[in-house]
């Protein structure tokens, strides 16, 4: 299925429709996703699922499992549950939940978190990562997209992208920090997973890395 055959699900929103066909044009990270949860049957959590494009690429690609979809933004979540509609998803859900003020779900299997870490305080985020590595059974898969911290132009350019998606009011709160390699590396270890790390830079001169990591 193509880009602007997924679009078209978004359409009853014009934004959220040329959004959707940019994005997926343009950014290799629903792809790198795909591959990494293909052969999988596991259920999968996606925590700050946005609009809801990875389940429409997963769909596509063949997952067929169930998926759950949470994010705090309201408009995003109307968004994600009237593309699905349009869409006849079987097994896909989408929720409106703030986790800083509600309980973590229970789920047991893949892990979606995707451009989230950097937008929670350091503290939140690693409290984050601390639950999300519970939800991760054997043959599971937690798919983590981020910046690295990391000297250099690309990383400028990465906080100024970030910058800019609050000031446009596509997210609802400023970057906070980035994670570097290293720690992350040793926080998913010190959790019993292995990691490997991917650049998903796309046609543009961001530092975005697609983290997968599974059960030694």
């Amino acid at each position: 299925m193509s880009s602007t055959q997924i679009a078209r699900h978004f359409q009853i929103e014009r934004r959220h429709y040329w959004y959707a066909r940019c994005k997926l044009a343009s950014d290799p990270l629903y792809a790198g996703v795909g591959e990494a949860l293909r052969g999988t049957m596991q259920p999968l959590l996606d925590l700050g699922c946005g609009i809801g494009l990875l389940a429409h690429t997963l769909r596509a690609d063949g997952f067929l499992s169930a998926y759950r979809g949470i994010d705090n933004d309201e408009a995003k979540i109307a968004a994600a549950r009237a593309a699905a509609e349009d869409a006849r998803f079987t097994q896909v859900q989408f929720d409106c939940v703030d986790l800083a003020a509600a309980p973590f779900p229970v789920h047991r299997g893949s892990v979606a978190l995707l451009d989230v870490l950097q937008f929670l305080p350091r503290d939140v985020a690693w409290d984050l990562i601390d639950r999300v590595t519970a939800c991760i059974t054997p043959g599971a898969r937690l798919v983590i997209r981020t910046g690295l911290d990391r000297a250099g132009a690309r990383m400028r350019f990465t906080r100024a992208v970030d910058t800019f998606a609050r000031a446009a009011g596509w997210m609802n709160t400023a970057a906070y920090w980035y994670p570097t390699r290293e720690e992350l590396t040793s926080v998913l270890r010190d959790r019993g997973l292995q990691a490997t790390f991917s650049p998903t830079h796309g046609w543009l001169p961001l530092n975005n890395w697609l983290i997968v990591a599974k059960r030694g």
